[in-house]
Order: C-alpha cells, then sequence, then structure tokens
C-alpha cells in the first residue's frame, strides 16, 4: 500500500535552523538584563560565572573519557560556552564585547549544528533508501505471486473445460450406432456411463 505523504509545515523546516541563533541571541539578552540588574563590574557574579563554566568544561571531558558520546560531550562543552558568554556579556559595559562574543558564539554554534544535521540527513536518506528497497522488493513479490495465482487458476479452468468436453463428447459417441466401448476401455481410457447411466449423466 502507498503510504500517504505528508507535508511538513515550513515552521517545523525553519525551526532548527533558526535553533543557534535564538539560543544565542536569548543568552544575550538575558545577560544585558542582568547587566542592567547589577552584574556589570561585579566580580563576585564574573567568578561565579567562570566558575560554572569551568565545571561544565570539565563535565564535559569527563563525559568523553569515560561514555564517549559525542551528544553529551558538545551539550556540556555548549553550556560551558553559553555560561562563560553570559558571564562576560552580563560583566561588561557597553555592547561591543557581548555583540563580538555573540557573533563568535552564533557562528560557532551553526558549526557544530551543521556537523549534526549532516549526519542526521545521512542517516535519514539511507533509512528511506532502505525502506524504498524493501517496498519495491515486496510489490514485486507479490506481483510474481499474483501472477502465479492466476495462472494456476487458468490452468485449472482449462483442465476443468477440456474434460467436461471429453466426456460430453464420449458420451455423444456412445450414444451412436456402433459405439465399442470395450475397444476404449481395453485402449486405457477410463470407464465412461453407457446406456441407462449416460441418460442420467444427462440429467
Amino acid at each position: 500500500m502507498n503510504e500517504p505523504i505528508v507535508a511538513r509545515h515550513w515552521l517545523a523546516i525553519a525551526a532548527p535552523k533558526a535553533a543557534p541563533a535564538i539560543a544565542t541571541t536569548t543568552v544575550l539578552a538575558l545577560a544585558r538584563i542582568w547587566n542592567a540588574n547589577g552584574a556589570e563590574h561585579s566580580v563576585g557574579n564574573a567568578v561565579l560565572m567562570g566558575a560554572l563554566s569551568l565545571g561544565a568544561a570539565a563535565a564535559g571531558v569527563a563525559a568523553g573519557n569515560s561514555t564517549g558520546d559525542s551528544v553529551l560531550v558538545g551539550t556540556a562543552f555548549a553550556a560551558s560556552g553559553a555560561l562563560a558568554f553570559a558571564g562576560v556579556a552580563g560583566y561588561a559595559d557597553g555592547l561591543p564585547l557581548p555583540l563580538l562574543l555573540w557573533s563568535l558564539a552564533t557562528t560557532g554554534a551553526y558549526a557544530l549544528a551543521v556537523r549534526y544535521w549532516r549526519t542526521d540527513r545521512r542517516e535519514t536518506v539511507t533509512y528511506e533508501r532502505d525502506m524504498t528497497d524493501r517496498r519495491e522488493e515486496r510489490a514485486h513479490i507479490e506481483r510474481v505471486e499474483t501472477l502465479r495465482a492466476i495462472t494456476q487458476v487458468e490452468v485449472t479452468r482449462t483442465g476443468a473445460a477440456y474434460a467436461e468436453s471429453l466426456a460430453q463428447a464420449l458420451v455423444t459417441r456412445a450414444a451412436l450406432p456402433g459405439f465399442d466401448i470395450a475397444a476404449l476401455t481395453h485402449a486405457g481410457f477410463p470407464e465412461f456411463p453407457t446406456g441407462e447411466r449416460a441418460q442420467e449423466g444427462k440429467l
């Protein structure tokens, strides 16, 4: 059976592409709000964010050494970068440095995201190709089995029609004068009804 084709909404397609920029922009906006509410030139806040950033980076290194899970390691380092970015953007006065860091962070986020998108796309294409091959193979098997069944039905129908015609011809011939059924039986033909049995066969 043909599977229904579901068209994805353009927002569902665009959302993953915009996610890195949305994430870095959100961090920048929150950091500047924090800056306006007392984080500017606050050494304590800067030290806190630096410690959190180093902790996240250490967690990424530990995860890479223990599990080797690239997704977990990437998440830990992304969190480390976000915390460092938020700390600098919250501590600095003015926008030039936060905007510079935002552009660098966004570029790095897209560089990492493209790698995962490419891998995901490759896996999706491989899966779709495998499913297409399997559907074509099943469709071919179904067509062959259908043709085989139709052929068997036609052969059976032809054989039945031939046997019926032969029986009818022999019954009709048996009713004619001079017909020697014993000679046919002796030649190997099966015994066919004669006389009263032929009349019964007609009924």
